[in-house]
């Protein structure tokens, strides 16, 4: 009851300032050697939740003042006992929010109009269309059971049941070896490959080898696709670009800065206990 009473007090003295005097390095409380500023309150009610941080002004700022006070008596106790664990881990986790707080400030920027355009342009080119396919398949787990296939196949079976009965592609199997509709890019390579050289309503006349099995293809038809209209992924190539700016300035600060690798250091020193963890 006397820390609330006192902090509610204090927040009154320090709304009593004169305006100029707030800043974030305003103190608000000293726990020991320990200052407890403006900026760290502000900073902590940032990273609450919506419905907590809505709470009364008061409520609040006992709350978090409360807690700072904990957090700061027990931090000197763990200062005062630190372990090589915790100086690692608060050196990668400063390291990490200070490298994070300045990739959001690269990415703080809103791209002009004509890189939107550049960018739909590269992703759609109007001199390169692209071909989307409608395929059927049965997967088979050896070029022998593939070619047996194909052979029921040229004697008229029914390839929809052959895939239902044979594919060991299960998910299309049931659906008689359905692939939908999808892009040269979106196969691997051996199928998208050989999808591509195959006319409409065609079936394969000899197995197709990949990562997965043997491939036994009808393909019911190709069309071009048709690009999206460019307000309707503005917001996505919004992001892209600015995911490659930021990339390219990761990629300009790494090749700026003096890095020097100690040479000799066997990496499975890392399988020892460097760190004296089990010690704790």
């Amino acid at each position: 009851m006397l820390i609330r009473t006192a902090s509610a007090a204090l927040m009154m003295a320090v709304l009593a300032m004169p305006a100029l005097s707030q800043d974030a390095d305003t103190v608000i409380a000293k726990v020991n050697d320990t200052e407890i500023t403006l900026g760290q309150m502000a900073a902590m009610k940032l990273g609450l939740p919506p419905d907590m941080a809505g709470m009364p002004a008061p409520e609040l700022w006992d709350m978090m003042l409360d807690q700072m006070i904990r957090q700061a008596a027990m931090a000197e106790v763990g200062e005062k006992t630190m372990t090589p664990r915790d100086k690692s881990v608060l050196e990668i986790d400063r390291r990490a929010y200070l490298a994070g707080a300045a990739l959001e400030r690269y990415a703080d920027f809103e791209p002009t109009d004509e890189e939107i355009q550049a960018a739909y342009e590269k992703a759609f080119p109007a001199d390169k269309p692209i071909t989307e396919y409608d395929a059927d398949h049965i997967l088979l787990e050896t070029e022998e059971a593939a070619k047996a296939v194909i052979d029921e196949l040229a004697k008229g079976a029914d390839f929809a049941k052959l895939a239902e009965e044979r594919s060991v592609d299960t998910a299309s199997g049931l659906n008689g070896g359905d692939l939908g509709w999808f892009t040269r890019d979106r196969m691997v390579k051996e199928f998208g490959d050989a999808v591509a050289e195959m006319e409409d309503g065609a079936t394969s006349t000899e197995p197709v080898k990949s990562q997965f099995g043997w491939h036994v293809i009808k393909l019911n038809g190709s069309r071009v696709q048709e690009p999206p209209a460019l307000a309707d992924i503005r917001d996505a190539l919004v992001q892209q670009i600015r995911r490659e700016k930021v990339e390219a300035e990761i990629e300009r600060i790494t090749s700026e800065a003096k890095v020097e690798k100690t040479e000799g250091i066997d990496p499975a020193v890392l399988e020892q206990d460097i760190l004296n963890a089990k010690a704790e």
